[in-house]
């Protein structure tokens, strides 16, 4: 197999991968009945979330291990760690073949939170080795998927697992145990070589494509989560538009023969072209990939834009995933059954909020009114802060809406904050320095979490109830508004952040 087709295919694997990752967003479709299963109050429940939040606190041990160990064997650490994680969870929980205490649930948790940093490791480390010139709009696209999860673990419950919600939650726990894993021992052999670049002419027919084929898979995901569709055509469709973006590799494999019966002499002289597209690739690597300066992870601490940057995650995209893991609250709350449709809703407007930056990055980035990253981010924010003021209202619209927005900008964050950490920190510490800022999430997750189950407590408190649950505007008003400040901040911290850095960002333009 050529390296054009390998890298190509490579790439396929990594959507397939991200897009099964994503195992904590589907928490919220079930978090309702987990709560019923372990008999736990709020406050428990939000422990729980952040469980899997806190796994990522030790997500850079996956980056160092990258280092020394083959990126396939990286890949199946993680999807083992989700198999034991989930797996142990199901059986205790569903099966009752043993008990747990709750500490031990939550170590599973833990565990499975940490799976995902393995798989996210090895895809983004493959997308930025096999694609260098192109490799900030490799990385976008593979993330983008991973906000599809949602959506296709939702699909699977409902087809499969729906006779009832307690059926439908232990269907979650097992499809969150053995669908990453089986993806990871489908995948592995594909990420056994590395694809060394030898021709860039096919490079932008091919993401063209797949744009194409991303943006229809957006579309169709969007679509089926507003509209009535039976599921099994649903899962269906969705597992189409997987497949689709496998028509690149076979395009690039079919045109590499036409080209080598049309003329064996290309095939006799085709190290010379090989080299002068390398050499090429490597001038375009340093035209436009633009780092400010390259930082060795033990050296983050020392600086100020590091803590900028740590403060601007914590505020910000942390926010949206503490709302994702309290929708199924919010939800219920407000009297809405509708939850696990929220959840696909949030995963397929996510899905384009972290494909958009990738495309504007791709088609806008000779363009000198190319916004930067703070300044996207800041951007971001400021449309977070208001979604989270509409959810003050009182209506099935404005939380429908509310929920799509969040989850595009949120997603839209995720994926700049993967750009914009190589822009200020460099590549070459990238798998460890991105873990280490996104060991933010635990921190806000279990902080915000907190306030927000603390309010939750005591509307249930004053309506008099003894199971703990609160039905109510009242239940996450002020923890709205709360989340609302604290995206302001970020806010803010993207600002001051674009400004420190403003030179630096008008020379890569």
């Amino acid at each position: 197999m050529s390296p054009n087709v390998l890298r190509w295919l490579s790439l396929v694997a990594l959507l397939w991968l991200q897009s099964i990752n994503g195992t904590n967003l589907s928490f919220p479709a079930y978090s309702s009945q987990l709560k019923e299963f372990l008999s736990i109050s709020q406050f428990k429940l939000n422990y729980l979330s952040f469980a899997s939040d806190a796994g990522k606190v030790l997500g850079f041990i996956s980056g160092i291990a990258a280092i020394h160990l083959p990126l396939p064997l990286v890949l199946l650490a993680g999807g083992s760690l989700g198999f034991v994680g989930y797996g142990l969870q199901y059986l205790c929980i569903v099966k009752k073949m043993f008990t747990l205490s709750f500490y031990q649930i939550w170590g599973l948790s833990f565990l499975a939170g940490n799976s995902i940093c393995w798989i996210n490791t090895a895809c983004f480390i493959v997308a930025i080795n096999n694609f260098p010139v192109n490799r900030q709009v490799a990385v976008g696209i593979t993330a983008s998927y991973q906000a599809l999860s949602g959506k296709i673990y939702t699909d699977i419950v409902h087809t499969f697992f729906y006779s009832s919600q307690r059926e439908a939650a232990s269907g979650y726990l097992l499809l969150n145990s053995l669908v990453p894993l089986a993806c990871c021992l489908v995948t592995a052999p594909m990420l056994m070589r590395q694809a060394k670049a030898t021709s860039s002419r096919d490079v932008n027919v091919g993401f063209i494509v797949l744009f194409v084929v991303t943006i229809a898979t957006g579309i169709y995901a969007v679509a089926t989560s507003l509209l009535p569709v039976p599921a099994v055509l649903e899962l269906v469709g969705i597992v189409l538009f997987l497949l689709a973006p496998l028509a690149i590799p076979t395009g690039v494999r079919l045109e590499e023969l036409i080209s080598s019966t049309r003329s064996q002499q290309k095939v006799y002289n085709l190290e010379d072209p090989i080299e002068e597209d390398q050499k090429k690739e490597e001038e375009e690597l340093d035209d436009t990939v633009g780092v400010r300066e390259e930082v060795e992870w033990t050296k983050l601490w020392k600086r100020l834009d590091f803590w900028i940057y740590f403060g601007l995650y914590l505020f910000g995209p942390t926010v949206g995933i503490v709302f994702m893991n309290n929708l199924g609250q919010i939800a219920e709350s407000r009297g809405c059954a509708a939850t696990t449709s929220l959840v696909a809703l949030s995963s397929s407007f996510g899905f384009f909020g972290r494909l958009l930056p990738s495309l504007l990055d791709y088609f806008l980035s000779r363009n000198r009114y190319m916004p930067s990253s703070p300044v996207s981010m800041a951007v971001s924010l400021v449309a977070m802060v208001a979604s989270f003021l509409f959810l003050l209202i009182d209506s099935d619209i404005a939380l429908y809406v509310s929920t799509g927005m969040i989850g595009i900008f949120s997603g839209a964050l995720t994926s700049l904050s993967v750009t914009m950490t190589a822009e200020l920190f460099g590549t070459k510490h990238f798998g460890v320095n991105h873990n280490i800022v996104v060991g933010s999430i635990p921190i806000g997750s279990f902080a915000f979490g907190l306030f927000a189950a603390k309010v939750y407590r005591d509307g249930a408190a004053f309506d008099g109830r003894f199971d703990g649950k609160c039905f109510g505007m009242y239940c996450f008003h002020s923890t709205l508004i709360f989340w609302g400040m604290l995206c302001s901040v970020a806010a803010v911290l993207s600002t001051v952040l674009y400004l420190r850095n403003r030179k630096f960002y008008s020379q890569k333009l």
